[in-house]
């Protein structure tokens, strides 16, 4: 058995979609990325919507919106995508790393505030948090980070579309008593769809904002710098090819119609999951709180405390021996060569994100994995691990 490890939920009517855009002369800013564009921003609760072709120029265009530049500093994870980070780097500002909670792989926020009272610095303009694997961030905690020290809050929401957030029961200040989506929290947000991804768009992204000023700005950046409306002729400020062609949107428009019964299906596949994987000694599912209803982005798993990197590796060498796809997710951003040689890092920095990592396998996980490939994949776990 061939198990691959993700697997994207397209339909064939959703193919005759693309085919028919590519019959048409609107290749790009069409009349179908407009309507993307209004069912993103209503599927999140936001009042605009700009499409993006990926996730990473997506943050990129927010952190040129909000002036965050040289000198500047974001508290942000190191338990992400590059990306989240990288999206700083561009502008020549430093992202600052804040240490996970070990139970939902987030941005910890005693640990962002440690960082702000030790530093006491104004070069700190904004948090960036990730919904890791689907998770919602800690958002009324963050909230209350960033009235206190004045910071701009950016939601890194590519891995979280569908995912919902109620505020705990026991805050003395609740501030959403009823459900609210990720993709709505903070001056702005951004959902990605990369084939691995809940939905797609082959690639693409979308920029999610209540504000007037920050979508302007990024429309017209995402079309080199010219009006937002693209109805004046003339280029008014540094902009990027950044454009999603109608081709994208048409196949976007469709996956966004399903995705409350795409996540459903993965939902019912990562229960599933659990159900076996609690029959498994050593391992432990992600846990999701409570307050939260996970969009399922990826199934990972924790070997327990007592495993470490070298372990981890032996189990996922012996799962691609039969034929299972297995990663690691995520390798902490501080460890990567680059972040190394440029701000000289090391093991040891941020312990907990580290852990973490050396104990973590993502296993297949896609909409339509069945049943009886997930037994073969926790038998054949149960099996390496005897």
């Amino acid at each position: 058995m061939n198990i691959p490890l993700s697997n994207p939920d397209i339909t064939s009517k959703e193919r005759k979609a693309v085919t028919e855009v590519l019959k048409s002369s609107e290749l790009s800013l069409g009349p179908r990325l407009m309507a993307f564009e209004k069912l993103g921003a209503d599927f999140a609760g936001r009042k605009y919507s700009v499409a993006v072709n990926s996730g990473t120029s997506g943050l990129h265009l927010i952190v040129r919106s909000l002036n965050i530049s040289k000198g500047d500093e974001v508290i942000t994870t190191p338990y992400s995508f590059i990306a989240s980070a990288n999206c700083f780097l561009f502008e020549g500002a430093r992202p600052v790393f804040a240490d996970i909670d070990e139970e939902t792989l987030n941005i910890s926020p005693s640990i962002t505030t440690e960082i702000l009272k030790k530093k006491k610095s104004e070069k700190v303009k904004a948090i960036l948090a990730v919904d890791v694997f689907g998770h919602p961030a800690d958002w009324d905690a963050l909230y209350d980070i960033s009235d206190k020290y004045n910071l701009k809050l950016i939601e890194d929401s590519c891995e979280a579309i569908g995912a919902e957030y109620v505020s705990p029961e026991g805050l003395k200040k609740r501030r959403w008593k009823k459900k609210k989506m990720t993709g709505s929290f903070g001056e702005a947000a951004v959902f990605a769809f990369y084939p691995n991804k809940q939905i797609t768009t082959g690639e693409g992204g979308l920029i999610l904002t209540d504000s007037k000023k920050i979508y302007d700005l990024c429309r017209s950046m995402r079309n080199q710098g010219r009006d937002s409306d693209n109805r004046v002729a003339g280029h008014f400020r540094l902009g990027y090819n950044y454009r999603l062609s109608d081709i994208s949107c048409a196949l976007g428009i469709s996956q966004l119609h399903r995705l409350n019964d795409i996540i459903k299906k993965r939902e019912r596949v990562a229960q599933y999951y659990n159900r076996k994987i609690s029959s498994i000694g050593c391992i432990n599912p992600l846990s999701s709180l409570p307050n939260v209803r996970m969009s399922w982005f990826v199934y990972v798993i924790k070997l327990e405390k007592g495993f470490n990197k070298k372990d981890r590796d032996s189990i996922m060498k012996k799962l691609k021996q039969r034929g299972i796809s297995c990663s690691t997710y995520f390798i902490p951003i501080h460890l990567q060569p680059f972040y190394q040689k440029e701000f000289g890092y090391k093991r040891g920095d941020f312990p907990v994100s580290e852990s973490v990592s050396d104990r973590s396998i993502a296993l297949p996980f896609y909409s339509n994995l069945k049943r009886v490939e997930v037994d073969y994949i926790t038998d054949s776990l149960k099996r390496i691990l005897e």
